[in-house]
């Protein structure tokens, strides 16, 4: 496509046109790289309104790879794990026994179609437009601007790919031969573990973690938040609401009356949320045999 040209019309004191001439308009700024400093955006309430894989687990639903109960049974389990204060080493250790065997023997690229063609059905347009907006922020002053989610990390890629970021961080599962084998590497993306990688991303990519940013709804994401020099709670819940005027940390809230109620109760403390949700997922796996197609 040509680039637009303005045009500049001269007159002679008469009024008549005297002539015109084209000038080609400047080039679209490309902001300098500032190769420091970053931002690092968690996905659930924050990025968007509920939670990507309960999302995601939604759109499998309408195509027949869970039933409306196991979707029922997956919304309670997402509100149970919120609404515990406290989280506990059993819990930790159920959820990383549970979490992706569901997809297990799923191939990755299936996988993957189906979270770009949920993210656009029922994702996108539950993306909070001012957290958007702050990722814009930084990208427009040469940023760059990663997710970090308990999801899935392929998940996290598709989103980030979507909304134009740089990438993602997230829960990765093994993979054999371009297959799910249905266990973790590592463990899930949540709670220390984000700050664990954020830190680990900071000393390979060469940033000054002082000069970085984290966005998060959750206390659960207080290391994160702790680990860079400008921590924002975004839509926050209450115990991170605390913290945060306790520690003069800048807060951004985009719901407005009833809402934020509504919202807040379905928000997920992530490892929670996967623990229940692939739970009933392999259940409804293993009496199914069902893989994608």
């Amino acid at each position: 496509m040509p680039r637009t040209r303005k045009v500049t019309v001269s007159t002679d004191v008469h009024g008549h046109t005297a002539g015109w001439s084209e000038t080609p308009e400047a080039p679209p700024v490309t902001p300098a790289p500032d190769p420091t400093a970053a931002a690092f955006f968690d996905v659930d309430n924050t990025m968007m309104q509920g939670a990507s894989i309960y999302w995601f687990a939604r759109g499998l639903a309408a195509r027949k790879y869970f039933t409306t109960g196991d979707l029922a049974r997956f919304a309670w389990q997402q509100a149970k794990f919120r609404l515990l204060a406290t989280e506990h080493a059993g819990d930790m250790s159920q959820a990383k026994e549970a979490a992706l065997a569901f997809i297990q023997g799923w191939r990755v690229d299936d996988v993957e179609r189906l979270a770009e063609e949920i993210f656009d059905e029922l994702m996108a347009p539950r993306i909070w437009a001012g957290t958007r907006r702050l990722a814009q922020r930084h990208l427009a002053a040469g940023q760059r601007v990663w997710l970090v989610s308990a999801a899935p990390v392929e998940i996290g890629r598709v989103i980030a790919t979507r909304l134009g970021l740089t990438g993602a961080i997230g829960t990765i599962a093994e993979v054999v031969d371009g297959a799910y084998t249905g266990r973790l590497v590592g463990d899930l993306m949540h709670g220390p573990a984000k700050a664990e990688a954020v830190t680990q991303l900071a000393a390979v990519e060469g940033l000054d973690l002082s000069r970085c940013a984290a966005y998060s709804d959750s206390a659960n994401d207080l290391p994160m938040l702790s680990t860079v020099g400008h921590p924002v709670a975004v839509n926050p819940d209450p115990a991170l609401l605390r913290q945060a005027r306790a520690r003069g940390w800048d807060v951004r809230d985009f719901r407005t009356g009833r809402r934020a109620v509504k919202i807040a109760v379905p928000s997920t403390a992530a490892a929670g949320l996967l623990a229940g949700a692939v739970t009933a997922g392999l259940a409804l796996h293993r009496r199914r045999h069902h893989r994608p197609d």
